[in-house]
Formats: structure tokens, C-alpha cells, sequence
């Protein structure tokens, strides 16, 4: 199986190119943009910038972004998942 390879220095990139970018897939892209966390442009297809992308990953590192409807800090998961787990 070929692995599937994004050229970094493009300036726009599609909703696929995205998902390879974040290790993720295009459902969950399309989660980010239809929330508005992640700005797109309609150019033909979906496409974001490569600044905006970036904005993107600085603004919510050290969230956990699995439920874009729900963003908790990192930290209050880890509290959760051991509460949940000692008296759950």
C-alpha cells in the first residue's frame, strides 16, 4: 500500500490533504470546517490556507479536538478519564 504524501509548500490545501496532514480522515475535516474551527474557501472543492491551517494548530494545541462540539483542555481529559475510571 502507498503511503499518501502532501507537498508542504503548496498554499492551499484540499479537505484529503488536510485529513493526511492531521492523521486523520475527511469526515472529520469536514466536522472542523461545518463547526467553523477550521475557515475554509470554495474554489470548485473545499480549501483552506496554509497560514489558516496552521492558526488552526497553534490555537488548539493542547486540546482534545475529538468532539470538535465539545473542545476541553487536555489536562481536564486526563482528570475526567480517572475520575470516570476510579468511580465511574
Amino acid at each position: 500500500m502507498k503511503k499518501k504524501t502532501v507537498c508542504l509548500d503548496a498554499a492551499l490545501f484540499t479537505i484529503n490533504e488536510v485529513a493526511i496532514i492531521l492523521k486523520t480522515n475527511s469526515d472529520y475535516v469536514h466536522k472542523l470546517r461545518k463547526t467553523g474551527l477550521l475557515k475554509f474557501l470554495k474554489i470548485g472543492n473545499f480549501k483552506v490556507r496554509k497560514e489558516t491551517l496552521l492558526e488552526f494548530l497553534e490555537k488548539y494545541e493542547g486540546f482534545d479536538l475529538t468532539n470538535p462540539n465539545q473542545i476541553i483542555p487536555l489536562e481536564e481529559n486526563i482528570i475526567n478519564q480517572i475520575t470516570e475510571t476510579n468511580y465511574g
